[in-house]
């Protein structure tokens, strides 16, 4: 009997596109990590120096995750990737061709310019094109692909430069971003009624069943309830953000300069725990989606398991410091990372859950406290790592918060929408007598 494979839907196409993004521009924010030592051998550069070129990304990556997630909200994830692509791509490609460190350091700015409103706008697209059972499971898979950039980006960017030198690499991870661009603006439609491939099947699975109404007026963003409404998840975040940006910066350098590895297996190393992150991010969403599924309990879905992603990691991190074995480092080090991805799933989900119809704002204001670890997260580590000459040292602050975080989890609730919440009441005047 043959079988006729199924077939592959517009709203699974978007997911894939989403996938593709999330793995482009992960790579593209973290290859400086594995060609970290190599520029700074070209360029002259200290470890507090290199630590500044990495968090040069993080200052406008933190505010557009602001403005970005408006924009999404306002213009539609469509236009607002296309032009937020131009940029990533262009930024990437001029990395091949800095002479120092402010150039470098520029370069490094706008790329954080333009991938700033990338996941808030990504987002704002789940909203529209995934169904709410399946959305812990689209924010894991889609994550798990940037994790699988991360893995990939240590070897493929140590083999790009074997053959066309670290500028070259930078320019040639700059042309896919810009080929990722034309394929997302030629694909997808903000509403999903307007795409030519949809069906009745997809629409009703989507929850959108009238078919020819048209999308109603975007209201404006209520800011001041918005915005103290998310902080608790601002915060949680922070607290995931801080590893993160130490992995995602320092890891290749770690094994090399640490353990005394040449740059070929510091960047194995560093992928094989980088790998570790891909199986976390899509079995915590799955995770998620699965407690939601048999519980109905939005609340022990997303916060249970966030509290043992940060916990688990902890534990990990925390185990560095009782052993100088390379294996067991790496061991504890691909745990921790594991540990830490089951969090990414759940937690994006979060801003969908509280304020669906602003989730593109919603999930910027979020990200923001990722982007702000990442400013004083990868600096505050080569700044240590000068004073001290100590590498295991700056994963302190990271089980620290790490536990934090797992407390704060308690306070996000995602099973309060932010609709239901009424609007602060305005005093009436007292008439005078």
């Amino acid at each position: 009997m043959i079988t006729i494979p199924r077939r592959v839907t517009a709203p699974g196409m978007v997911l894939f596109l989403l996938c593709l993004m999330y793995f482009i521009t992960y790579v593209d924010r973290v290859n400086v990590g594995t060609a970290g030592p190599a520029i700074k051998g070209e360029l002259g550069l200290t470890n507090t120096e290199l630590g500044l070129v990495f968090s040069a990304f993080a200052y406008p990556y933190a505010v557009f995750q602001i403005v970005g997630g408006a924009m999404a909200d306002k213009w539609g994830a469509r236009r607002t990737l296309f032009i937020c692509g131009l940029i990533w791509a262009a930024a990437t490609v001029a990395t091949g061709f800095v002479g120092g460190v402010v150039s470098l350091f520029l370069a490094r700015f706008a790329l954080g310019f333009g991938e700033g409103a990338t996941f808030p706008t990504a987002t704002r697209a789940m909203q529209s094109w995934v169904a709410k059972d399946q959305r812990g499971f689209a924010q894991g898979i889609t994550h798990s692909f940037a994790r699988f950039g991360n893995a990939i980006t240590p070897p493929l960017v140590v083999l790009m430069m074997a053959y066309v030198g670290w500028r070259g690499a930078f320019v040639v991870l700059g042309i896919v971003s810009f080929a990722w661009v034309l394929v997302w603006v030629f694909y997808y439609r903000d509403d999903p009624r307007e795409h030519k491939s949809i069906t009745g099947e997809d629409l009703e699975r989507l929850a959108i069943r009238d078919r020819t109404a048209k999308p109603a007026a975007k209201p404006p963003v209520p800011w001041r309830r918005l915005v103290p409404r998310m902080a608790p998840v601002t915060l949680t975040y922070f607290c995931y953000g801080w590893s993160l940006w130490l992995y995602l910066n320092w890891l290749p350098s770690f094994f090399k300069d640490g353990y005394g590895l040449d740059i070929k297996n510091s960047a194995l190393f560093a992928s094989g725990v980088f790998f570790a992150g891909v199986v976390g991010d899509t079995l915590g969403g799955v995770m998620s989606d699965r407690i939601l599924k048999k519980t109905g309990d939005l609340q022990k879905a997303r916060r249970n398991v966030i509290c043992l992603g940060m916990l688990g990691a902890a534990a990990c991190l925390a185990g560095v410091f009782f052993t100088k074995d390379l294996t067991l480092v790496a061991l504890l080090l691909s745990g921790g990372f594991f540990f830490l991805e089951l969090v990414i799933g759940p937690i994006w989900s979060v801003p969908m859950d509280i304020a669906p119809q602003y989730a593109g704002t919603a999930s910027g204001l979020m990200n923001f406290g990722s982007a702000f670890a990442a400013i004083v997260s990868p600096l505050t580590f080569g700044l240590i790592v000068d004073l001290t000459g100590n590498w295991i040292l700056p994963f302190a602050g990271s089980v620290g918060l790490l536990l934090l975080g797992a407390g704060l989890a308690f306070t996000m609730h995602p099973e309060r929408p932010f609709e239901d919440e009424p609007a602060p009441l305005t005093p009436r005047p007292v008439p005078a007598e």
